[in-house]
């Protein structure tokens, strides 16, 4: 499967000085802000709207693995894509890699649960919020259960 294919949203990314370790390298902890800044990128184009305070689901966890070392003068890809849809969750697949030579820096994945703020608990998938995450992606989201 290509790249193009592959990822939903490919945004670029420059780090901050304040982003870096005493080495000079962008500093491990600051990769989780990435991925959420990813989350940003996909939820602006798959609803055309900047309003997160709509946002039906909250992070459950989170899973990172580092491949590569980032400096602060590379430009990075930010690149996302849904990976599943379940009953009450649904996956986030993330590729972070450097915009030059494609050198991939981390691979993550996420996982969110839809959620009622007001009563804080978490909710089933709403039926209509699954139809256009599937038409977004241009895919079925069906999570293949193992037996």
């Amino acid at each position: 499967m290509s790249d193009a294919d592959r990822w939903t949203i490919v945004a670029p990314l420059k780090p901050r000085f304040r982003d870096t370790d005493a080495m000079g390298h962008i500093n491990n902890a600051v990769y989780v802000t990435y991925l959420e800044v990813a989350r940003q990128e996909y939820w602006r184009a798959f609803k055309h709207d900047d309003n997160y305070r709509v946002v039906p689901f909250i992070l459950a966890h989170v899973d990172i693995d580092f491949r590569s070392e980032a400096l602060m003068h590379e430009t990075l890809e930010l690149c996302i894509r849904c990976s599943y849809v379940g009953t009450k969750s649904f996956g986030f697949d993330y590729a972070i890699r450097t915009e030059q030579s494609q050198r991939l820096v981390v691979s993550a994945k996420t996982v969110q649960v839809f959620y009622d703020y007001a009563a804080k608990r978490s909710i089933p998938c709403p039926p209509e919020f699954r139809d256009e995450l599937e038409r977004f992606e241009g895919r079925s989201l069906t999570r293949e259960v193992r037996s």
